[in-house]
This record gives structure tokens, C-alpha cells and sequence, in this order.
């Protein structure tokens, strides 16, 4: 059989897994997934697992920054473009008063391992709202001297100065949004930016002895091809980043207004989005990068290759981590946190957060208890998103359970196991072969809660 009859046999084999799992599932950054938060978890609610916390063990914060320079039309979250200072120092005032409401909730002064600063892009703050950002924290919280400061940053209006104020914090690890370097690419979104600015601020992030930079792509986007997808990865591989996530982009405009400027004739279709996947996954192979889970690429020395060796990846609203703590408190305008009790969400519209702080309210719009159920099936599915496999009978062990009651689940999976995307060896499963571009659909098989349909999730391919 010649190369080329081998790669139209790929081809045409890439082909039928989009036309038969091509439908749509959650991303199971948490599970239960977001859809099943409601306001039955309030204010009253938080405040009783705030004061359950134990007083010694180390939590981890997450901080939402809604402002941009720029709306970028493919973007997913909860963010508005802003050009005046004011309304981000008043925010960042308010964000100092939701601290003392959550530190007044607390049993006591908590150590911190990890802050997270998302968005939006978190260097819209100036350095001196930064600062008392910080200050903040730190009044707050015992820091522990291990701990990570994370930031996702926009290159294009990242600064010098930004960066050096940050590092005086603590930043250690740093994301900055690329997408893609095709200037077709970048107008038909908006969101232009150089390769010279992206390489200038990862040299200020090397300067700041920032130990880890992570770089964020994204595939299927409007007039991306797999040529100008590989040519930005061959581009950005020069910088030598730690980390590399790999995105697809997901069309919702039923979700986000903005979307809607997007020409979706311009969209690749599902087997060009695919393609764009695998050989962008393939180029960062081969550069060295460990593929991980679903869309994340690593030094084979990077902590995130070594958590995924040993078995304690994680995955929560920021996508894959090594984060161990069971807390994770947020902070901001449509945060969501996570407590061993369950889920909780941050009123998601500005004015309502800024109302709710204002009246000296924990500002929680949402959230959802978890059970036994879903702590169970949780496990399940976040092995599988993590390691691409999981041994039933070592969960049903943890959580008394017989691997009996699963004997209905596993017989859903026949379909991806005749495909050769899943086999089952004993009581471990494993995801195999192309079944990575469908993980999250095997997934699915476990939720209880899944409803597919046209609105409800992004594409799973």
C-alpha cells in the first residue's frame, strides 16, 4: 500500500468519526456541569460551607477581571471592552470589599497555594490597583511560600512596566492569548496582533523570571486552514513556551450576542476543523510537547507532564491543572468556585455583582450541592478527561460502590469500542487512538444529567 493510498485511507476513516460523533457535549470543567447550577445554592448556603472549611488546609483563588481593550468576536467570556480607568479601579475597590466579606465568612486567616487571575485580560489593571489587589490577599490569606500566581494576559496591550509590578507579587506562571498570526485570521475575529508582540512579551516574562509561559491557540476559526494553523505553531515554537493549549473554537451565538459578527460561511467545516487539530498536534509532538488530555501540550519536564506521569492532573474552570487543593474560592464578577460541598457562582452581569457587594452581600447568583452520585460519576469523568483512562472497579472501591450498577453505562460504550476509540480491559478503560477527539462524548456516557441538542453544548469534534 503506498503513502498516499495510507493517507486517503486516514482521510476517509477521520471522515466517518465526524459524520457519526460530530454532535455536540459538555467541556466538563466541572461535573455536574454548569447547566445544573441553580439559585437553590444562595448567599445562606455559601456562607455555611465557607464556615465548614477547615481552618489549616491550604486553598486555592480565583479572581475575574471583565475588561478587555478589545472584543475579540470568538470569545467565550464573561468580558466587555473598556477604554476608561475608572470603572476598572472601582471594580477592583469592590473586589477588596468581596474579600473581606469572604474572609468574615471564613473560620479563620486560610493559607492560599494558588491565585488565579482570569478574565478578560487581568493586565487591564493598573499597577496600582494590582497592588492593592494583592495587599488585599495577603491581609486576607496566610500565602504560603510556595505559592503560584498565574495570570491570562492579551500580548498586544500587555506592557513592561505590567509585568515587573506582577512579578513583585508573585507571577509565576503566565497565559497569553495568540489564537492564531494569520492576519485573514486575526480581521475576521478582531483581534490583530504581531508575532513581534507576542515575542516582546514573553522576553518581559523571561526578564521577570516568570518560570512558566503558556500560549493559547485556537483551531476552526473563520478562514483558518490547517497551513496557517501550522505556521503560527512553527512561529511561536521559536519562544520556546512550557506549555501550549490548543483550543477549538466554539460557535455559539445563541449564547454570545457578539459571535454573531463572526461570517459563518467563513467557518472551517468539521473535518477541516479536525484536520487542523490533529496536525497541530502532531507539529507540537514532534516538537517534544506531551499531548495532554484533550487540548493541552507540555514540556516533557513541565510540572503539568509530570502531574499527568503520576496520576494527579486535574480539571476544573481554567481547563487542566495541577492545582491538589479541594477549595478553590472565586472571586469577581461570574466566578465560580468550588468547596467539597459543591459549585458556586458569582452573579454573572457586572451590575448586579457591583450591586450585590455594594449592600454587602456575598454577591453568589448560583450553584449546585453535590451528592454521592455526582461525586461518583465526577470521578469517573475527570479521570477519563485527565488520564484518558480510569479503572471502575478503583472508583467503585472509593465510593462503595459495585461495579454492577455500571454494567448499563458500559454497555453504552459498544458503539466507541467497535469504532476502536474505546476498549475496555477488565474493569479499566481506556480511551485509545483517535477516541482523544471524541473523550468528551465518552464522557457523556457517565453523566447522568446529559441532554444532547443543538443548544446546550459546544461541538465535540
Amino acid at each position: 500500500m503506498t503513502l498516499h493510498t495510507l493517507a486517503t485511507a486516514h482521510a476517509h476513516r477521520l471522515a466517518d468519526l465526524v459524520a457519526k460523533y460530530d454532535g455536540r457535549a459538555p467541556r466538563y470543567t466541572s461535573y455536574p456541569t454548569a447547566l445544573q447550577f441553580s439559585p437553590d445554592v444562595d448567599e445562606a448556603t455559601y456562607r455555611g460551607w465557607l464556615a465548614a472549611l477547615p481552618a489549616d488546609e491550604a486553598v486555592s483563588l480565583y479572581v475575574h477581571v471583565p475588561f478587555c481593550a478589545r472584543l475579540c468576536w470568538f470569545c467565550g467570556c464573561n468580558t466587555r471592552a473598556m477604554n476608561r480607568p475608572e470603572p476598572i479601579h472601582e471594580y477592583v475597590q469592590l473586589l477588596k470589599a468581596e474579600i473581606g466579606l469572604l474572609t468574615d465568612a471564613l473560620p479563620g486567616r486560610l493559607p492560599a497555594r494558588a491565585i488565579h487571575l482570569g478574565g478578560g485580560s487581568p493586565n487591564m489593571l493598573s499597577g496600582e490597583d494590582l497592588t492593592a489587589l494583592f495587599e488585599a490577599l495577603g491581609e486576607a490569606f496566610d500565602l504560603t511560600h510556595d505559592l503560584e500566581v498565574a495570570a491570562e494576559l492579551d500580548p498586544a496591550t500587555l506592557s513592561r512596566d505590567w509585568v515587573r509590578v506582577a512579578a513583585r507579587h508573585g507571577l509565576n506562571r503566565a497565559s497569553l492569548g495568540v489564537q492564531n498570526l494569520d492576519p485573514a485570521v486575526q480581521a475576521a475575529v478582531n483581534r490583530q496582533e504581531s508575532f513581534e508582540q507576542v515575542a516582546e512579551a514573553v522576553r518581559w516574562l523571561r526578564d521577570a523570571r516568570v518560570r512558566s509561559v503558556n500560549l493559547d491557540l485556537m483551531y476552526g476559526l473563520p478562514h483558518q486552514t490547517t497551513a496557517n494553523t501550522l505556521s503560527t505553531i512553527d512561529a511561536l515554537l521559536r519562544l520556546a513556551p512550557e506549555r501550549v493549549a490548543l483550543f477549538g473554537y466554539a460557535h455559539v451565538p445563541w449564547m454570545k450576542a457578539h459571535q454573531q459578527l463572526i461570517d459563518e460561511q467563513a467557518l472551517p467545516g468539521p473535518a477541516a476543523r479536525l484536520d487542523q487539530a490533529e496536525a497541530a498536534a502532531e507539529r507540537l509532538e514532534q516538537a517534544g510537547y506531551v499531548r495532554i488530555g484533550l487540548d493541552h501540550f507540555a514540556r516533557e519536564d513541565e510540572e503539568m507532564s509530570l502531574a499527568l506521569r503520576e496520576g494527579r492532573l486535574k480539571r476544573n474552570f481554567q481547563g487542566y491543572t495541577t492545582d491538589a487543593a479541594d477549595t478553590l474560592l472565586g472571586l469577581g464578577a461570574s466566578a465560580i468556585g468550588r468547596l467539597p460541598q459543591g459549585f458556586v457562582q458569582n452573579v454573572a452581569a457586572e451590575v448586579g455583582w457591583r450591586a450585590a457587594v455594594k449592600a454587602g452581600k456575598l454577591p453568589v447568583a448560583r450553584g449546585v450541592a453535590l451528592t454521592d452520585e455526582d461525586r461518583f460519576r465526577g470521578e469517573i469523568i475527570e479521570r477519563l478527561m485527565c488520564d484518558l483512562a480510569v479503572d471502575l472497579s478503583d472508583v467503585c472501591a472509593r465510593h462503595d460502590r459495585s461495579p454492577v450498577e455500571l454494567a448499563d453505562l458500559i454497555a453504552r460504550l459498544a458503539p466507541f469500542v467497535s469504532d476502536g476509540l474505546v476498549r475496555l480491559e477488565g474493569s479499566r478503560l481506556r480511551v485509545v487512538g483517535h477516541g482523544r477527539l471524541v473523550v468528551r462524548s465518552v464522557c457523556a456516557v457517565f453523566d447522568a444529567y446529559f441532554e444532547s441538542g443543538p443548544a446546550r453544548h459546544a461541538k465535540a469534534l
